[in-house]
């Protein structure tokens, strides 16, 4: 696979070759992935108890941006590709998303407010809301990335073939059977078809179908249609909810929504642990920032792990981020440690880096629960044998 950089030099443009298709398809997987700590920051720093139609809502996209993420893996899998998801694509924030425009502005960790929503907006915006890129320049909208790897994709298998191009082995695949996700399922990708659709999907969630603010769900997965990423960010930002007639371009006509801005807790979205552990001796927010990385990169190594011939681990990923979440409402309730910024009224928050001695013990963590775990396709998933206390070896 060529790199991203050597990408950078020539250009953006439609991918010409099975190397470039596959580095494009890494890419779309590393912007997946960036915009789950983006999102989780604004949800987690929401104060308990308030805010909760914004906070499901949040939820809800974050749910769809980890089918998005494994159903990349899958076409990327599908194409002879290898997925990579661990320490090495972890970005510091603001980070840029890889392969936009000039137009796209670096993407940071923010608190719930109307700042953070309006970062948020920017990465779901609609193709039909965003000037073109200039060739070369860089995408400006993600469902104009997805069209640029879709035309490549076409390409490709016009110039050499189907069965050139779909040489993935199937049981790379993650199925509905590893993972279930209530925005949608994931599926295996098998050839033109199934990569199509799931381009489409990601597509449709994040920007809605056409010309309207609805997802497909319904079509493609017998569930109700809801409104896709950007639109209901809008209403979050807005204050208001949609009506069943309006149109993207809009603004939101149906009833007023309960969004209070005041009830999060403000973070200095660009500490660091280094930042932290300065006051170790009188916070404990460095020790709990360190123990949040260490789930951070676990939860890496097990999608990792299940984007690289054991999709069966995708079942240990989810009782990882569920740690994660209890984690961090341990650092957001915490002053921040410096005293500057506590004065500011702002709170301590996770940092989402990997050390390498993290990223170390995180492998031999991954390594030993897949082992206790035995999990095997087709069987039923049975996570009993892991120990409860395994997070201690990052204490």
């Amino acid at each position: 696979m060529i790199t991203a950089l050597e990408l950078d030099k020539a250009g953006f443009g439609v991918p010409r070759t099975l190397p470039e298709l596959r580095t494009y398809l890494q890419a779309a997987l590393e912007v997946e992935h960036l915009t789950v700590p983006v999102y989780m920051t604004g949800m987690y720093t929401i104060r308990p108890g308030t805010n909760r139609t914004a906070y499901y809502a949040i939820r809800a996209v974050l749910l769809e941006e980890m089918l998005h993420l494994t159903l990349v893996a899958n076409l990327l899998n599908a194409v002879g590709g290898s997925p990579v998801v661990d320490s090495r694509v972890v970005a510091e924030y603001p980070a840029k998303l890889p392969f936009s425009g000039d137009s796209v502005p670096r993407i940071g960790l923010q608190h719930f407010s109307p700042d953070a929503l309006r970062t948020f907006l920017r990465i779901e915006q609609p193709k039909s809301m965003t000037p073109g890129a200039e060739p070369g320049s860089g995408w400006t909208s993600i469902g104009q990335f997805y069209d640029t790897i879709r035309a490549g994709l076409e390409h490709l298998i016009s110039d050499l073939g189907h069965d050139q191009v779909f040489t993935g082995d199937a049981v790379r695949q993650v199925g509905p059977e590893d993972f279930y996700n209530s925005g949608g399922e994931v599926f295996p990708i098998d050839g033109r078809g199934s990569a199509l659709e799931a381009l489409e999907t990601i597509t449709e969630q994040g920007e809605g179908v056409g010309d309207s603010i609805w997802n497909s769900n319904d079509r493609l997965f017998g569930e109700q249609r809801e409104l896709a990423h950007y639109f209901r960010f809008n209403e979050i930002y807005t204050g208001r909810s949609y009506g069943p007639d309006d149109r993207p371009k809009d603004q939101p006509s149906g009833p007023l929504l309960d969004v209070t801005w005041d009830d999060a807790y403000p973070i200095h979205g660009d500490s660091k642990v280094s930042d932290y552990k300065e006051y170790e001796r009188t916070s404990a927010v460095y020790e709990r920032a360190v123990a949040f990385n260490a789930r951070y990169a676990v939860l890496l190594g097990y999608l990792n792990s299940a984007f690289n011939g054991r999709p069966r681990d995708m079942a240990l990923a989810i009782p990882t981020m569920l740690e994660l979440r209890d984690r961090a409402e341990q650092l957001y309730r915490n002053p921040h440690p410096d005293p500057k910024y506590a004065a500011q009224g702002r709170f301590a928050s996770a940092t989402f880096q990997i050390t390498d001695r993290e990223d170390d013990l995180a492998a031999e963590e991954v390594r030993r629960n897949i082992q206790a775990s035995a999990l095997e396709a087709g069987e039923p998933i049975d996570l009993s044998a892991l120990a409860s206390d395994s997070v201690e070896a990052f204490a």
